[in-house]
């Protein structure tokens, strides 16, 4: 049911009534709306009203407002979406594009919940294998306190559980914005130098700084 409801939102999106509340995000409803069409334009007006209204909730609180938001879009690979094997999309690329994998979902979260003030200390992006799919996927860990045990955000299973509870997914290594961490056991890691080492994660970061915008190989926008 929840994801019927999550399906129908998406489509409500365009006839939602949407703000933006900066000069930076009419720019970006302005760029992407000239990019990818209106209706992506309306998509990225909605995520920024996501932000402005969560500013002053807890951080539990814009954890669940950020993960039901971009779970609303369409999962799709990155060979079918952009051609190509591997590709981390900024979150402009996956609201403008209405889809993308597990990586964007992601991407777009860890970003978001960044805006929000979340500290970096306290988020990770943590590739995983999904044991029950057989491949590698991409979650966000969230850590209350540096000592606490993470609870995850994921697309696969759209509920914020503690990593405990999720038996179907073996950590391999994380990163945030500076460090990069293999992960030995559920929910700690040894240390393995900084983030910078990803070179895919430096193609993003550059991309993001000059809000460069690629199109997708086929349209998923309904």
């Amino acid at each position: 049911m929840r994801k019927r409801v999550a399906l129908f939102l998406l489509f409500l999106l365009p006839t939602i009534s949407t703000f933006a509340t900066s000069d930076t995000d009419q720019r970006w409803v302005s760029k992407v709306a000239g990019f990818y069409g209106e209706r992506a334009g309306k998509r990225v007006a909605a995520w920024r009203d996501v932000v402005a209204n969560s500013a002053n909730l807890s951080e539990q609180e814009k954890l669940e407002a950020v993960n039901d938001f971009f779970n609303q879009l369409y999962f799709v690979d990155d060979i079918d979406l952009w051609g190509k094997k591997d590709y981390w999309a900024t979150p402009l690329e996956f609201l403008g594009s209405a889809a993308g994998d597990c990586e964007d979902f992601s991407i777009a979260k860890y970003f978001t919940l960044r805006e929000l003030g979340i500290d970096d200390k306290k988020l990770r992006l943590v590739y995983v294998k999904a044991i029950k799919l057989n491949q590698f996927h991409m979650v966000v860990a969230y850590y209350p306190t540096a000592s606490s045990e993470p609870v995850l955000l994921d697309n696969i299973d759209p509920r914020i559980l503690k990593a405990s509870k999720r038996r179907d997914l073996l950590p391999v290594y994380s990163f945030n914005g500076s460090r990069l961490w293999l992960m030995k056991e559920r929910g700690k890691g040894e240390l393995a130098g900084k983030s910078s080492r990803l070179g895919l994660w430096n193609d993003l970061r550059q991309r993001m700084g000059s809000v460069k915008l690629n199109r997708p190989i086929k349209n998923y926008d309904g």
